[in-house]
């Protein structure tokens, strides 16, 4: 299973390769210089932390390094887990019937294929996003990785499905017994309300590979 030892352990092997300490790495991505300081890779009460999916793209594109030169870094340390094909679906096909079974599991196999460091989640798969709501953190053409098992929280990044088919990549801003609030990292595009009568699922993003 990913790591966040490997994780980290990629950063700093980019920061490396390319002449910088993982301060300065961090400065070029215009960056807070802190942000991959040993200090901020676990919480005050000790719990390990994940950078988060927007200092990895600024850091790929600061160093014009490729996310297969990344993950090959990630993959360099031992007890990396396996890297597996996940299913590729475009936002725009996903709200098509036949993708997605009632929990939000992609089924069927008219898909293409993306490899990935295994996560436990046996039905993640790779999403495509289209449009721009989500920008600048995720831009028309990016990928990310959905989690359909792993739980979900104020402020995380998901996927949602509405009972209409419509498929969404938002902000869980708000959640209550019968109404659910979303929102847009892009300001130009309103929050959306939905009762959760509306909502056929949602999962939650856990990476993207932009």
């Amino acid at each position: 299973m990913l790591k966040h030892s490997d994780i980290w352990r990629a950063i700093d092997t980019l920061a490396r390769e390319h002449g910088f300490s993982p301060s300065g790495l961090a400065r070029r991505a215009g960056l807070d210089p802190t942000t991959f300081n040993k200090s901020k890779r676990v919480t005050s009460e000790g719990k390990q932390r994940w950078p988060s999916t927007e200092s990895i793209s600024k850091i790929l594109r600061a160093t014009d390094a490729s996310l297969g030169e990344f993950l090959a870094h990630v993959g360099d340390g031992e007890g990396i887990g396996i890297y597996r094909n996940f299913p590729l679906i475009g936002l725009a096909q996903a709200g098509a019937e036949g993708y997605f079974d009632d929990a939000g599991y992609p089924i069927g196999g008219s898909w293409d294929e993306v490899p990935f460091p295994s996560i436990a989640d046996s039905h993640a798969y790779a999403l495509e996003i289209s449009g721009d709501s989500m920008e600048p953190a995720y831009r028309d053409g990016d990928t990310v990785i959905v989690s359909p098992e792993t739980s979900i929280r104020r402020g995380d990044r998901i996927v949602v499905k509405t009972r209409d088919g419509e498929i969404m990549a938002k902000v869980l801003k708000r959640q209550t017994a019968h109404k659910v609030v979303l929102s847009s990292i892009n300001p130009a595009h309103k929050d959306r309300e939905l009762t959760t009568a509306d909502i056929d699922w949602m999962s939650r993003i856990v990476w993207s590979s932009q």
